[in-house]
């Protein structure tokens, strides 16, 4: 997947002393990877614009969407321990197929793209393991999976796709949590090239699901902050 967007470009939602909040696009690396080809990646953007900005948390490759990064060392080092203690809320959309149980009616809670209409919030509780055979995949093991905690909110049913609008918000992050938890609920996520069947890939040309909300204290003044971006699609 090519990212979206001219390279080098990187989009600031929030910046001062202390932090930055990015709008990676899809396709984008948060870090190198390995190769020549991999080197191209959020961070390498960032520090070209911010030198020595350093990274706090990741995206999924394919993930649109809010990136937090730090300006310095110290605010690295709060801005990691507000990860750890959950202390950092993040929201995403994403669009999946089928209809989800306690979805809306078709056409209600369209305009609520950061989770704040639609119907109630429902749980998610899968442990999610390693699948070491097929690496980088994970898989729900009730036996060896680790806790796992996905909060999930309908915004909207579209009859003619069979295709929910859901908010999202990982209590704990295990990696491709979300799409996991959806996979394993029978609603994949349109585009998922990893968790969807051929067909449901087929649907879209780039994974429909995008980071849309972080909210925290600020590392340094103490300041709630909570920074928004919707997304394209």
């Amino acid at each position: 997947m090519q990212p979206e967007g001219p390279r080098g470009d990187v989009q600031a939602v929030y910046e001062d002393a202390d932090l930055l909040v990015l709008c990676k696009p899809a396709g984008l690396l948060c870090v190198p990877g390995r190769g020549p080809d991999k080197q191209d990646c959020l961070s390498a953007r960032a520090q070209q614009r911010w030198p020595g900005a350093l990274v706090v948390h990741r995206l999924d490759q394919a993930t649109s969407g809010l990136v937090l990064m730090a300006r310095h060392v110290d605010a690295q080092r709060l801005l990691s321990h507000a990860f750890a203690e959950r202390q950092v809320h993040k929201r995403y959309v994403a669009v999946v197929h089928g209809r989800l149980e306690g979805s809306v009616p078709a056409g209600d809670g369209e305009h609520g793209e950061t989770g704040d209409g639609g119907s109630a919030w429902n749980d998610i509780h899968l442990p999610i393991a390693a699948d070491w055979a097929r690496r980088p995949l994970r898989v729900i093991d009730p036996a060896s999976g680790k806790p796992s905690h996905t909060r999930w909110r309908a915004l909207g049913y579209n009859a003619a796709a069979h295709t929910t609008r859901v908010a999202l918000e990982p209590i704990t992050g295990r990696t491709h949590q979300l799409r996991v938890h959806l996979a394993a609920m029978g609603h994949a996520i349109l585009g998922d090239t990893l968790y969807a069947d051929v067909a449901v890939q087929a649907l879209s040309p780039r994974l429909l699901l995008h980071a849309c909300q972080l909210a925290f204290n600020h590392p340094v003044s103490g300041e709630p902050l909570r920074l928004e971006m919707p997304p394209g699609f």
